[in-house]
């Protein structure tokens, strides 16, 4: 539910088209809609730009069955997180048109694509093959919230000279998003060498001891370069929320 669904509920209403009893039916879910196991925020899309995203992990098959299905009544694009296939295959029962992406774990439902301004583009760039998934999982992220997003991975600190050669996309992004494991130290290099923000993602790829991607948050968050921003181990989705907020400030 956005400005244009309300404008359009006023003219309706105005020009005789709906009743008040249907036009405040239509309102009623404005808060949110109670289905006892879940409070769904239909006004997020108002207040925040974006509908409200589904965490699905934690939740059973029929309960992200159901959100899914009453967002998508409401909203033009749903973004849940931490999918399974087997609740893809619930989802796609109810929303034809949900998409699945297995390596990041997402569904989603994009029935109009959110304009983007191809001169401002986020730069996500994993460290190795193995951090793909948490870097796809920001990438969509930012693209179903109306990015220009172009991708660089597999360009640790292992082979520096892989790194290098990007210079040119590193300097014409506007946002990077950097995504490593073991022991995380690509966000400092790109942070060291961007003039743009850099939000760094740690993930829980490594040996023991990279003890399931705290020693990577760890080097990120002791960072000595300027202009770097740390999320939680694994969040790709945080990342690519926040790099979308700074990427349409003007």
């Amino acid at each position: 539910m956005d400005m244009e669904y309300v404008s359009r509920l006023f003219t309706e209403f105005k020009a005789g088209d709906l009743s008040l009893d249907e036009a405040l039916d239509k309102l009623k879910i404005l808060p949110y809609e109670d289905l006892e196991f879940a409070k769904l925020d239909h006004h997020r899309l108002m207040r925040q730009g974006f509908a409200e995203v589904v965490f699905c992990q934690g939740k059973t098959v029929e309960q992200v069955q159901i959100i899914v299905e009453k967002l998508a009544k409401h909203n033009r694009s749903i973004l849940a997180t931490r999918s399974t296939a087997e609740m893809y295959a619930a989802v796609k029962q109810v929303v034809p048109d949900a998409q699945y992406h297995q390596a990041a774990r997402l569904i989603t439902v994009e029935r109009q694509k959110a304009p983007a301004d191809k001169e401002r583009f986020i730069l996500v760039m994993s460290a190795g093959t193995s951090d793909i998934p948490v870097a796809e999982e920001a990438a969509i992220t930012a693209e179903i919230m109306g990015n220009e997003v172009k991708r660089v991975y597999d360009v640790g600190v292992a082979g520096i000279h892989r790194l290098l050669d990007q210079h040119q996309l590193i300097e014409k992004a506007n946002v990077l998003i950097v995504v490593a494991g073991m022991e995380g130290a690509l966000a400092s290099v790109v942070g060291g060498l961007a003039a743009k923000p850099v939000i760094a993602v740690p993930t829980s790829v490594g040996y023991g001891a990279s003890f399931g991607g705290l020693a990577a948050l760890l080097s990120m968050l002791n960072s000595c370069a300027a202009g770097v921003a740390v999320v939680n181990i694994d969040n790709g989705f945080g990342a690519g929320r926040l790099a979308s907020m700074i990427n349409n400030m003007r």
